[in-house]
This record gives structure tokens, C-alpha cells and sequence, in this order.
């Protein structure tokens, strides 16, 4: 059976933070989960970045509340921890609705999607995270629930069988992905609207940063808000993570508070360096350069002399390193950039010499 997550929408039963901190009602530890809970924005309004995003979701939520119709099927598509599932969180706020929340892994078959179609209120929200992934069977299975606001159901088998069709409220499904390009074109096409989630500047992934380390009771000076989100990749979930840690490590090794030279030390510690790039990422770099000569190297034969799964590298340390330019992916394989070769202090005669140990002359002596 599918996890099943139901949030009800009911704003008196969410009692401000702040009030309730200045109270002294907030146990420091038996509310700590709820405080990390609490980084998500709740409201539209709080969400930081995104801008054109947001400003087309304010029409569609304003549009659909004068009509007082529900919002038509949305899609978020972008690379991980851009905001996906927070966005989809904060629509059914802003409406005043519910929503479920489900991923596309765990429906694998039409009877773990039915609970949420039946379970649906009018202008309710259903989420479906990573929802590129659900079998051929559930896809065909919720066609008819997102046009017609129905569901086929079969009773029984041969000749004896016989179809039931349930009506159902009309609702919304807001669904997200990391590969929209793996979506079939009849999914895709029955979502109204869609929207694209791009990288974060600095500027915004610091003002995150200090938000949330308000919210996590953890005071912060400026400079280390910007140093931790220069090395964040433009995502708020990479800053939220360095946050959590250098708020570990100045409650471990300092008295509390992140001064820019406790976030340092803390990345440091993590092997995070200016650019972002981690320790996985370097010795990828290195690989390439002193046993490939710079390239060009497949990455097969990469992820074996770094005895790490090729799929590894290809979803997790060759997408910063080709965004950043790091490296280039050609036709012959991947190769190393003179920028990544400044960051790692590394001269183009030195890459070039690992080059020329690769093809020795086999007829010197």
C-alpha cells in the first residue's frame, strides 16, 4: 500500500512561532523538530527567489480564488532542492484547502493511487513527488481522473467482469520532477500549467540562510550567511544542510554563534571549498587530470579508477562541474577546463606532461 500523507489546512491550529517563542511556551528541546520542520516557507509571500515563479502562481491562485474553481493541474519541473515540494506546499495554504502528498515510486499499481483519488474534497491538492517515475499501468490509470474527474474501476474477470465508474471531486494534482523529459507526452500534456525552477543567486541563498538560522535559534552574522551561500551550488537545500552544520560545529567548537570564521572552519572541515566543489568532486577533477592527461576520459573508465558507480558521477558530481564549467562533455568523453585547472592550482604544462606519461615512446631506450 502507498504512503498515505494527509495535511488538513486549518490556520488557527498554527500558532505563530515567533509569539510563541517570546512566550516561552517552545521547549528548546522537545520542539527542536518542529523548529527544522518550520525552515519550509508556509506562504507565498515568504518564499525567497523564484520571483517570476511566483509572481505567475499569485495570478493563478488569485484567478482561481475570484472564480472559486479549483486551480488547474500544475507541474514543477528542475534539479533537486530548488523548492518543488515547498511550492506545492504553500498552494493549499494559500487556497485554504488540503493536500496529500505521494511519490511516484510508491504506486505501483492502480490500487495504491485509488485511496488518494476517492479520499479527494473538492479543490483539495494531491502532490506527486517525482511523479516521472510511476509505472505505465498508474499513469493510464489517473488519465481519466485529471480530465474527467473519474476513475474506471473493474470487478471481477473473463466474461463476468464489469466496469464501475466513480465520479470524484474535482481536485488538483500538482506534480514534481527532477526529469521532465522522462514524462510521456499525454502526462504531460494534461497539466495546465507548468513551471521551470532555475539555480539561486548568492544574494537569495543568503538571505536564506539568515532566515533560517532565525527560525533554528541560531544567531548568524552576515558574512558567514554569504560564505555559506557562495558554496551552496545555488540551491537552498545545499545551504539549509551547510547550515545545520556549522550550527553543529559552533555549538560543538565555538560559543554558539556562526562568526565567518566558525562557518570556515566548519566547511573546511567538510571539505567545501570557495567554489562549492566537495571532496568527490576534486578527486574527480584530479582523476581526469593526472591519469587521463586533461582528458578526454569516459566516464565509465573514470568511475572505475575512482571505483565509484558511473551513474554516481553522472547525477551528482558531473551536473555542478559541467554548470559551472569544470569540466566539458564531448563526443570522446569528458574533458578538463583551463578554469578547473586554475581552481585546483594546476598548470597546463603539468596536465600536459600527465598527457605525454600516457603514450610513452616505445622506442627510446
Amino acid at each position: 500500500m502507498a504512503r498515505k500523507t494527509t495535511v488538513r489546512n486549518d490556520d488557527e491550529d498554527d500558532e505563530p512561532l515567533e509569539s510563541a517563542r517570546e512566550s516561552g511556551r517552545v521547549a528548546p528541546a522537545a520542539d527542536q523538530q518542529r523548529l527544522d520542520d518550520e525552515l519550509r516557507p508556509s506562504r507565498l509571500e515568504d518564499v525567497v527567489g523564484q520571483r517570476a515563479v511566483v509572481e505567475r502562481l499569485r495570478i493563478l491562485l488569485d484567478a482561481t480564488k475570484k472564480r472559486k474553481e479549483p486551480l488547474g493541474h500544475l507541474l514543477f519541473d528542475g534539479p533537486p532542492g530548488l523548492g518543488k515540494t515547498t511550492l506545492a506546499t504553500v498552494i493549499p495554504r494559500e487556497l485554504g484547502t488540503d493536500i496529500q502528498i505521494t511519490a511516484g515510486p510508491s504506486l505501483s499499481a492502480p490500487k495504491d493511487l485509488l485511496p488518494y483519488l476517492t479520499n479527494a474534497s473538492h479543490g483539495s491538492v494531491l502532490f506527486i513527488d517525482e511523479i516521472h517515475r510511476m509505472p505505465p499501468t498508474v499513469e493510464e490509470f489517473i488519465y481519466p481522473a485529471m480530465e474527467d474527474f473519474r476513475v474506471d474501476i473493474t470487478l471481477g474477470d473473463g466474461i463476468n467482469a464489469r466496469t464501475i465508474n466513480m465520479k470524484l471531486q474535482q481536485f488538483t494534482v500538482i506534480g514534481a520532477t527532477t526529469r521532465s523529459g522522462m514524462l510521456t507526452a499525454p502526462l504531460r500534456d494534461r497539466f495546465v500549467n507548468r513551471e521551470h525552477l532555475d539555480f539561486y543567486t548568492t544574494e537569495e541563498l543568503a538571505t536564506i540562510v539568515r532566515r533560517n538560522a532565525g527560525k533554528l535559534r541560531t544567531e548568524i552574522v552576515d558574512e558567514a550567511a554569504w560564505e555559506i551561500a557562495i558554496r551552496a551550488r545555488g540551491t537552498p537545500r545545499k545551504a539549509n544542510n551547510w547550515l545545520r552544520w556549522t550550527r553543529d560545529f559552533a555549538d560543538a567548537r565555538a560559543d554558539g554563534r556562526i562568526s565567518l570564521d566558525v562557518a570556515r572552519a566548519a566547511l573546511r572541515m567538510k571539505g567545501v571549498d570557495v567554489a562549492g566543489l566537495e571532496e568527490q568532486d576534486r578527486r574527480y577533477l584530479e582523476t581526469i587530470i593526472s591519469v587521463f592527461g586533461g582528458g578526454p576520459a569516459g566516464v565509465q573508465a573514470i568511475g572505475h579508477t575512482m571505483n565509484t558507480p558511473a551513474e554516481t558521477l553522472e547525477d551528482e558530481v558531473e551536473p555542478f562541474l559541467l554548470r559551472e564549467g569544470f569540466i566539458q562533455r564531448t563526443p570522446r568523453g569528458r574533458m578538463i577546463t583551463a578554469r578547473a585547472l586554475t581552481h585546483l592550482g594546476v598548470s597546463e604544462r603539468t596536465s600536459s606532461a600527465a598527457k605525454k606519461r600516457m603514450l610513452p615512446d616505445m622506442f627510446s631506450e
